[in-house]
């Protein structure tokens, strides 16, 4: 097991095979709290990971995902997939009337995951666009400038102070609620725990079908056979392309930190030791998977850890995943022939940002 340079000039343990980051990521000696803490880093999330689901180990982490996880029921998603379908098909429209040439990112891949972990959150529709902005404001590099997501920081607080005056029918007024009765939890915490669920409920989604069309632009072969109107197709395919696609901008999930020593991938690493789950090196390991390093859109099983396992396995998987499958299902059925409409060496990703994330995604189709 490689060990590597933090920027601090800590030495970390790279873990890198399909079992070693699992057990990361459900092995309890492995701590996420202890990596953030009061001594964590102002760096990848700054200060969010300290105090939201990203940085709290079990039990309270069990406490506060249980109150959240009512949200994201595999009936609760299901339920919402027919008003997701509608709202793919009119944002689709409007892609269609702007072009083509027409920016995917502005009509369809970032208005859609915003609008719907919104309607979860009951945020106003007059707040949707100001919540994006401070979701890329708490995505963005904390070491360059801290000041806009502290003040993002600050504002979804005001949102929160706002829900509990006036509570609805909605996962944040449950939050609000469930956290009220409790004796122990902050109000940073409350606050970091809702800015963490709205920013990670549409920043990876709008990157993941953004990111999913380029790759797909590069395989014509599997896309040429990708039946659109196929549910268990598109299915399969963004399994595959969750596994085969690097979303984060280092490949490597949240760190940990030993509470004692353990022993990794035939490694003893001592107590209080960092140790960086390699996702994306893990999604790649030919102990699990046949010819890793091809896409195979027919692929399966697809046991990928792309939304982690475990306890911090994603909340929102489920979510994810149906706005994924009815995006893309959409785009390929509507859109005959959907490719990038310049040179992908024109594209631009945002700098300094935990996901990769284009600036626009101009795209052209058969007409």
């Amino acid at each position: 097991m490689p060990r590597v340079a933090l920027p601090d000039g800590t030495i970390a343990y790279l873990a890198t095979r399909h079992a070693d980051v699992s057990r990361v990521f459900t092995d309890r000696r492995f701590s996420r709290a202890a990596a953030a803490g009061p001594r964590g880093p102002e760096w990848e999330l700054g200060s969010l990971a300290d105090d939201s689901l990203l940085g709290m180990d079990p039990p309270l982490h069990t406490r506060v995902r249980r109150v959240v996880a009512n949200a994201f029921t595999a009936r609760r998603v299901e339920g919402m997939r027919a008003e997701v379908a509608r709202l793919v098909d009119g944002m689709i429209d409007r892609l269609e009337a702007a072009g083509p040439p027409a920016d995917l990112i502005e009509h369809v891949s970032a208005p859609l995951p915003i609008h719907v972990i919104s309607r979860l959150f009951g945020v106003a529709e007059e707040d949707r666009d100001r919540v994006r902005e401070w979701s890329d404001a708490l995505v963005g590099d904390w070491r360059a400038d801290p000041g806009p997501p502290r003040a993002a920081l600050a504002a979804f607080g005001e949102l929160v102070e706002r829900r509990r005056a006036d509570p609805g029918d909605d996962l944040m007024s449950a939050l609000v609620a469930a956290w009220d009765e409790q004796d122990d939890l902050t109000e940073r915490q409350l606050v970091s725990v809702t800015a963490g669920l709205l920013a990670g409920g549409h920043e990876s989604t709008t990157n993941q079908i953004n990111l999913f069309l380029l790759v797909l632009a590069r395989n014509p072969d599997q896309l040429a056979g990708l039946r659109a109107d196929d549910p268990g197709a598109v299915a399969r395919a963004v399994e595959e392309l969750t596994r085969y696609v690097q979303l984060g901008s280092t490949g490597i999930l949240l760190p940990r930190v030993t509470t004692e020593e353990v022993e990794l991938g035939g490694v003893t690493i001592p107590a209080g030791s960092a140790v960086l789950p390699g996702v994306v090196s893990a999604n790649r390991d030919a102990a699990v998977f046949d010819a890793p390093d091809r896409l195979d859109l027919d692929r399966h099983p697809n046991p990928h850890i792309g939304y982690g396992v475990g306890p911090h396995h994603c909340i929102g998987a489920a979510l994810a995943r149906m706005e994924l499958q009815e995006a893309l299902g959409a785009l390929l059925r509507r859109l005959p022939g959907l490719r990038p409409a310049v040179p992908e060496s024109e594209l631009r990703f945002k700098p300094g940002v935990v996901v990769r994330s284009l600036e626009e995604l101009p795209v052209t189709w058969d007409r």
